[in-house]
């Protein structure tokens, strides 16, 4: 007799439509990090292809992936997108034609929702392995510390490739520390309207003079990289 699988196989997504492959392409140029300012500004500045394949959550050697490459030059031909070569590599964006298409689109609840888009995805799974490592990072602080009151309270002074060695890893903690604490609590959820962006700047900065608003900003750098947190050493 023969077994039924209980857990069928699901059905295949249906191939990207052209409204939804001009949504992604009108999202995936508003969240450039340099695509501010007015729509025909935002028009001059073109993506590549795999930047709107993530945009519409495709793997690039999929059949999916290759529908939309073919759409895309359907659009070009129909006058919906415009392109251009950037340093030998082929960007599109939005002509009006394509404006007009997705205005019609949205008025008339005819265009398909966007999946997550990868700026907040990136913030969604920063949050989530935020939660899931700070107390693992505080106890690495902790350790640091645990450590250097160690060497302070030793009968004989401590040698300094000790302290240097320390002093490595506590930098890398402490940063590391800093950077959850950053995700966690104060990375607020981007805004899909634009591009998210960390500009390094708080409400706090404006109480600082120049050169300490430029050191405290320039500290800040990289604070988002999640893929540090997993750089430091064992005990």
């Amino acid at each position: 007799m023969q077994r039924r699988d209980p857990k069928p196989p699901p059905p295949p997504t249906p191939p990207a439509s052209d409204e939804l492959v001009l949504a992604a392409v009108e999202r995936a140029v508003r969240h450039q990090p340099h695509a501010i300012g007015s729509a025909p500004a935002a028009r001059a500045c073109g993506v590549p292809v795999w930047t709107i394949l993530e945009h519409l959550q495709l793997a690039r050697r999929s059949a999916q992936a290759r529908h939309v490459r073919a759409r895309l030059a359907a659009l070009l031909a129909d006058g919906a997108l415009e392109s251009e070569r950037r340093h030998g590599v082929q960007t599109w964006g939005l002509a009006a034609e394509g404006e007009q298409r997705l205005r019609s689109a949205r008025r008339g609840g005819q265009l398909p929702a966007l999946p997550e888009s990868p700026q907040h995805r990136a913030w969604r799974n920063a949050r989530a392995l935020a939660a899931q490592e700070i107390e693992r990072l505080r106890g690495e602080v902790e350790l640091c510390c645990e450590r250097a009151r160690a060497l302070l309270g030793a009968e004989a002074p401590a040698p300094s490739d000790a302290w240097l060695e320390l002093a490595e890893r506590a930098s890398r903690a402490l940063k590391m520390l800093a950077s959850a604490s950053h995700c966690l609590y104060e990375w607020a959820e981007p805004d899909e309207a634009r591009a998210d962006v960390d500009e390094r700047v708080e409400s706090s900065d404006a109480a600082l003079s120049e050169d300490a608003r430029r050191r405290v900003q320039a500290r800040r750098a990289g604070r988002r990289n999640i893929r540090l947190w997993r750089g430091e050493q064992s005990p």
